[in-house]
């Protein structure tokens, strides 16, 4: 069994917000799959279990807001007892262009409080991840005040594509594990960046 959780924020004023971008990737998901909107809450989740193919998901998103993300992650992970490894995680990243993918199958939070909920309540940092950048923007605007914003019109298209990317990223997980999305993800990516 695996889960695929994206992170965000729960509530209408959050929707579209550079945050919640682990929100569309999942909600991406769920349309593809063609699940029934039939979210249930359990662990302060919304939790959709499905098969792709043999194998269980559960695709996830947090209610307990992006700072206590892992409450809901470690609940899930030790209800349905999938090891972090299975745990793939999807969220927002200031420290990488607007649009730009970064695959990993483990880490620090690199100051990102939803990751760092997840690694203390998990109690370790060895889960993949996939970090979809949102950008920094303004570097006089507070960096809460970023996150929380839209995207500007101009971002709309690069990030509508991203997640895309991001989806195809997480069904890549699910099938084929994160050593398959690091190399082809990143090396995309790294190319994408060189042209």
């Amino acid at each position: 069994m695996k889960l695929v959780v994206g992170l965000g924020n729960p509530g209408s004023e959050y929707r579209d917000t550079r945050h919640n971008v682990g929100f569309l990737v999942v909600d991406e998901l769920a349309r593809r799959w063609q699940v029934p909107d039939d979210w249930r809450e359990k662990f302060s989740a919304l939790q959709i279990k499905t098969l792709r193919g043999a194998e269980p998901v559960i695709i996830v998103k947090p209610l307990t807001f992006m700072n206590l993300s892992g409450q809901a992650v470690a609940g899930l992970a030790g209800f349905y007892k999938v090891e972090p490894a299975a745990v793939f995680v999807v969220t927002d990243e200031v420290a990488l262009p607007v649009g730009r993918l970064r695959a990993r199958r483990d880490g620090g939070a690199g100051g990102h409080n939803g990751l760092k909920s997840i690694i203390e309540h998990l109690g370790t940092p060895a889960f993949p991840r996939l970090r979809v950048g949102v950008g920094r923007g303004d570097s006089r605007r507070d960096l809460v005040d970023h996150v929380l914003g839209r995207f500007e019109a101009g971002e709309r298209e690069t990030v509508s594509a991203a997640v895309l990317r991001a989806a195809d990223a997480a069904e890549m997980f699910v099938s084929e594990g994160i050593e398959r999305v690091m190399n082809v993800f990143n090396a995309a990516e790294k190319q994408d960046s060189a042209e």
